[in-house]
């Protein structure tokens, strides 16, 4: 097909998959905070009805076992790795809705082009210790994405044993970022930031990373039709202790996906749409090499992720920095996070983390502060107090 036909081919489909999304959306997974247990409870049934088969590889620091999950029959392997930060989840609920599509569309042209071109590699958990309490480290306190030198962590030595193996020819490295980063200089949300991460310190251009960039810029075209103006490029500094730079040295053209922020999605369920959308197109793109038609600028011409948002603002609050002085007209902008790791006891809190001229930043709410005055007794700098507290002055 010509490239005009391809473009039009692909915007369908992408458009397909959006409309049937909450078909074959695992409706049990409702929040991002979840345990190894339950995802492999989730997986069981699609291992006994052979959608996925499960191989061991071995076990965390904590003695967890750590599977490769693999389907398809293709002769181009792709390794999908998510999770190495036990609390970037996002990726992981995509990969089970992915795999939950080519158990109730087998008949699908993109289940069947992906499952007869493609070996899917899947390693939805690499951190099963870190998922159990929601932390981004590994139970020995190491953050196993800057362990891919040294190989001192039992997790990164699997994923590395996972590569040096079966050597796929691309590979999606799956991760979660701030929240509030946006798309270049703009006020506007990144929802995804993708990178085709340098091999060396001087960024350079070969076979495997030029490859990278067209499968990226696949990607970057799939998700701009739903999200326009939130997809972002994510900083390229070579970093050897990284895997992403690493597998793309080690010959494996590798695409990190950060999954962003959304406006009210502390969850991060249409963030993982967006994953679920995209990597279902760019996968069905690897498998019918329709990737080879597209140019690199696609991909490097998406802006750099900045930051310019907050949780927050409120515009025009009178604020009295302390006694004696004048009150002086401020925008307040405040971060709200979840402080504990209980998933049915999230308890939020806020933070003011910035007072003055804030007009070259954005929020995910915005407030009117006329008629609200504050001083010292309601808001400091920096001081993390319950949201419920603070909210109560803002009105």
């Amino acid at each position: 097909m010509d490239k005009d036909q391809s473009s039009l081919s692909r915007s369908k489909l992408v458009q397909d998959l959006l409309d049937s999304y909450e078909k074959y959306r695992r409706s049990e997974i409702t929040s991002r905070r979840f345990t190894q247990s339950e995802m492999l409870r989730w997986l069981e049934p699609m291992i006994r009805s052979n959608i996925v088969r499960a191989t061991d590889l071995g076990r965390s620091a904590e003695g967890r076992t750590i599977s490769l999950y693999t389907c398809g029959e293709g002769p181009t392997s792709v390794l999908l790795w998510s999770q190495m930060h036990g609390d970037e989840p996002t990726a992981t609920m995509a990969l089970l809705d992915i795999l939950n599509f080519f158990a109730l569309h087998k008949e699908h042209v993109v289940t069947k082009t992906i499952q007869a071109s493609l070996s899917l590699l899947m390693l939805p958990m690499l951190n099963p210790d870190g998922a159990e309490r929601f932390m981004r480290r590994t139970a020995q306190l190491v953050d196993m994405n800057r362990d891919a030198s040294t190989l001192r962590t039992p997790e990164a030595q699997i994923l590395k044993a996972v590569q040096h193996k079966y050597r796929p020819q691309f590979g999606f490295n799956l991760h979660d970022q701030e929240p509030r980063l946006t798309v270049g200089s703009t006020k506007e949300v990144a929802a995804i930031a993708l990178l085709a991460p340098a091999m060396d310190p001087l960024r350079t251009d070969n076979e495997v990373r030029l490859k990278a960039k067209k499968v990226a810029a696949v990607l970057a075209g799939a998700l701009n039709q739903i999200v326009p103006g939130h997809v972002a490029k994510y900083d390229d500094t070579f970093d050897r202790r990284a895997f992403g730079d690493s597998v793309q040295m080690w010959g494996t053209s590798t695409v990190l996906v950060e999954s962003g922020g959304w406006p009210n999605d502390r969850d991060k369920m249409y963030i993982r749409k967006l994953n679920v959308i995209g990597l279902l197109t760019v996968l069905h793109s690897i498998a019918t090499r329709e990737y080879e038609t597209k140019k690199t600028e696609d991909y490097e011409s998406l802006p750099f992720n900045s930051k310019n948002l907050y949780d927050i603002i409120v515009r025009g609050v009178e604020f009295k920095g302390a006694a004696g002085i004048p009150a002086v007209r401020v925008d307040v902008a405040i971060n709200i996070e979840e402080m504990n790791q209980e998933p049915d006891r999230k308890r939020l809190m806020a933070k003011v983390v910035d007072i003055g001229d804030l007009s070259p930043y954005g929020a995910f709410e915005e407030r009117e502060g006329k008629g609200i005055s504050l001083d010292l007794s309601d808001i400091q700098l920096d001081k993390q107090v319950p949201w419920n507290d603070l909210r109560l002055l803002l009105k």
